[in-house]
C-alpha cells in the first residue's frame, strides 16, 4: 500500500497521522544499509521481547537507525520548519491538503 506524502515530502500519512520520511539526501546505498540495520534491529526487539533479555539495547538500536535514517532525532530540513512527526494531520498546516484527499475529506 502507498501512503500519501506531503506536498513538501518531509511526511507520509498512516490513518491520519504524520510520520517523518527518511533524509532525501541519503545516498541509495546508505538508505538501503540503514534500512536493513532498521529490520535487523527491530527483529532484536522482537526476540528480545520473547526471551525477557535485552529489550533496552534491541530498542536503542531501533531509535540510532531511524535517528541516521532521518526518521527521528534532528530534523533534515533547513528551512526553520518546525517537527510535526506524529502529528494528526488535520491539526497542522497539512491540513488543507489532508482534506482534499480522497476519504478525508
Amino acid at each position: 500500500m502507498k501512503y500519501p506524502v506531503t506536498p513538501d515530502g518531509r511526511y507520509f500519512v498512516v490513518r491520519g497521522r504524520l510520520w517523518r520520511r527518511s533524509n532525501p539526501d541519503l545516498s541509495e546505498a546508505e538508505r538501503s544499509a540503514l534500512a536493513s540495520e532498521l529490520g535487523s534491529a527491530r527483529n532484536a526487539v522482537r526476540l528480545a521481547k520473547a526471551s525477557g533479555d535485552g529489550l533496552p539495547a534491541a530498542r536503542a538500536r531501533v531509535d540510532k537507525a531511524k535517528i541516521a535514517l532521518g526518521e527521528r532525532g534532528p530534523v533534515w530540513w533547513s528551512d526553520g520548519a518546525p517537527d510535526l512527526n506524529r502529528h494528526l494531520a488535520r491539526t497542522t498546516p497539512y491540513a488543507d491538503w489532508f482534506s482534499a484527499l480522497p476519504d478525508n475529506g
